[in-house]
């Protein structure tokens, strides 16, 4: 396909960008705490070549061509097909003037909730010449994916694709925007099984988000908060959401410390914790995800499992020996976005 795509073309270039997996912090990032992702070995692959004034995108994994002139006029979130409005939004953020003509190939499954978009913009991004640092190609991307979603996501996605490090997780402080590699251990297998299709959009996301905001107006930034702050809001459905940040920050770093001391055991209960957190103080899981991680968790070899990302539906992942998890994907820590022509 893409040898025929390109047929006659002397000067082609290849990006690309990994997807990532979240082993534990989610919902922190957009008040500035902790998150703990991973770049992994499954992602976006860009095909292209320069020139001309429009994008033009074909993709082995989602219908129509996107053609979008450049300069970007208009909004990006109206572009046709759907996909095409994280390209025409990444295009903008750059002020890009010169378009490209590509091919985009992809294992990494739309609505899985492991960052296909935020892939997928730090792969155009590259493409269109963007030469920055990761944390400066990771916010542009978080800027793309709010203009072509509306969302306010966070920037755990993009900056853990943008700064991946081969063989490492990251600790990521989502408020000073550090990035700390933890090696994963050889003898650690990470899982993960897809379970439901979801979307961001037309979830309860940004009432999350909004929520957060309300709990920081009354007690002040949740990543500084304690659980005696949290006690002290008035609102039980606020206060519920606070102390699920409050509590996953804290659980972040005992996580990076257990994997770091080889206390699997330790890890894995941190991890279902944070599960059981998400599923009753912030209301993002779905019983699909609850028997899904239930069922995870009690093969043995097991040490942990949780749902990955956003929520209300997507992906489990698992920590544990080799061999423990037959069904899913085994992912391993990858390098991040990259120029691979």
């Amino acid at each position: 396909m893409i040898r025929r795509y390109f047929q006659g073309v002397s000067e082609i270039a290849r990006v690309h960008a990994p997807g990532r997996v979240n082993l534990i912090g989610d919902h922190t990032d957009y008040t500035g705490g902790l998150v703990f992702p991973m770049a992994i070995d499954r992602g976006t692959t860009l095909t292209y070549t320069r020139g001309g004034d429009s994008i033009v995108l074909t993709s082995d994994d989602a219908e129509g061509t996107v053609e979008v002139g450049v300069p970007i006029v208009g909004a990006p979130d109206l572009v046709e097909p759907q996909w095409g409005a994280f390209v025409a939004a990444m295009a903008e953020q750059l002020g890009t003037t010169e378009g490209l003509r590509g091919h985009v190939v992809s294992d990494i499954p739309a609505g899985a909730g492991l960052s296909s978009s935020a892939a997928l913009e730090c792969a155009i991004g590259l493409a269109l010449g963007f030469d920055g640092s990761p944390l400066e190609l990771a916010e542009a991307a978080q800027r793309a994916e709010h203009r072509a979603t509306g969302v306010p996501t966070g920037i755990m996605d993009q900056l853990s694709i943008a700064a991946g490090q081969q063989g490492h997780a990251t600790l990521i402080d989502c408020h000073r925007l550090e990035v700390t590699p933890h090696p994963i251990p050889d003898d650690l297998e990470i899982v993960v099984r897809f379970v439901a299709h979801r979307t961001l959009v037309g979830s309860a996301y940004a009432d999350r988000v909004a929520e957060c905001v309300r709990a920081e107006q009354e007690i002040g930034p949740l990543r500084l908060a304690t659980i005696a702050d949290v006690d002290r809001i008035a609102d039980e459905t606020v206060r519920r959401r606070a102390r699920h940040v409050v509590t996953e920050n804290a659980r972040v770093t005992e996580f990076a410390n257990a994997l770091q001391a080889g206390d699997y055991d330790a890890a894995g209960k941190l991890m279902t914790a944070g599960h059981d957190s998400l599923r009753d103080d912030f209301e993002t899981s779905t019983p699909q995800m609850d028997t899904a991680v239930a069922t995870a968790g009690a093969l043995p070899g097991v040490f942990g499992a949780r749902m990955t990302g956003g929520g209300f539906g997507g992906c489990i992942v698992t920590i544990g020996r080799r061999g423990a998890v037959t069904d899913g994907w085994v992912v391993a820590p990858s390098a991040g976005a990259r120029r691979v022509d």
